[in-house]
């Protein structure tokens, strides 16, 4: 069984120690924070979905300009074994593996909207010029509705190119900021009988 100390909310409420605000997670086995069906060898390993997204939403709930301590929880016989005294760079290579990931998808998605902002107005301009043509000749009902039509059927396909360029990448881009303080977040390894009492069950190990 993993617990994690509760500190949901604003950064008030989470624990303070030495100027730093703590992100605390409490184990009774180091291959709790993996993932344990990655074959990867133990330091490339992926971090376990619940943990990671604790460790990511409390560091998102705080401001950027927060020191923030990650404190990991840990039988004391288990502290000096090799593999857990790596944990520290085992979660530092995975969060900068996570930003170089995020940064490359943002890009993509630059590209793809700028792509698709090109067909865009290249579409937007044949519809115009099509309408113009249109009311040149149309004294109809028919004629103007077609006119119209093309008027905005042009301008519903430059709806996913704004959309990819003025907000997809907003959500990309302040996860990658977050992976990137991660990957640097100073990290400590303490003995279970070290930590706070109250704690909160959240993540269950069934391995």
């Amino acid at each position: 069984m993993a617990d994690i100390v509760p500190q949901s909310g604003p950064s008030f409420h989470y624990r303070r120690e030495d100027g730093f605000t703590l992100v605390e997670i409490k184990l009774t086995k180091i291959e709790q924070l993996f993932n344990s069906l990655d074959p990867s060898p133990f330091h490339e390993k992926d971090l376990d979905k619940a943990a990671e997204d604790y460790i990511v939403d409390s560091v998102r709930d705080l401001s950027p300009e927060t020191p923030v301590k990650l404190v990991i929880y840990l039988p004391r016989e288990m502290l000096v074994e090799t593999g857990v005294r790596a944990t520290p760079a085992s979660i530092h290579h995975y969060f900068s593996y996570c930003h170089a990931s995020t940064t490359r998808k943002r890009r993509l998605l630059l590209r793809e909207g700028r792509i698709a902002l090109a067909i865009g107005l290249a579409f937007l301009i044949a519809c115009v010029t099509l309408r113009q043509l249109f009311f040149r000749h149309a004294g109809t009902a028919i004629g103007e509705t077609v006119s119209e039509g093309l008027l905005i059927l042009g301008w519903v396909a430059m709806w996913r190119p704004m959309e990819m360029l003025l907000y997809d990448w907003w959500p990309l881009k302040r996860l990658g900021d977050t992976y990137r303080r991660l990957s640097g977040v100073e990290i400590e390894l303490r003995p279970r009988d070290t930590s706070v009492s109250a704690v909160q069950s959240v993540v269950s190990d069934s391995r």
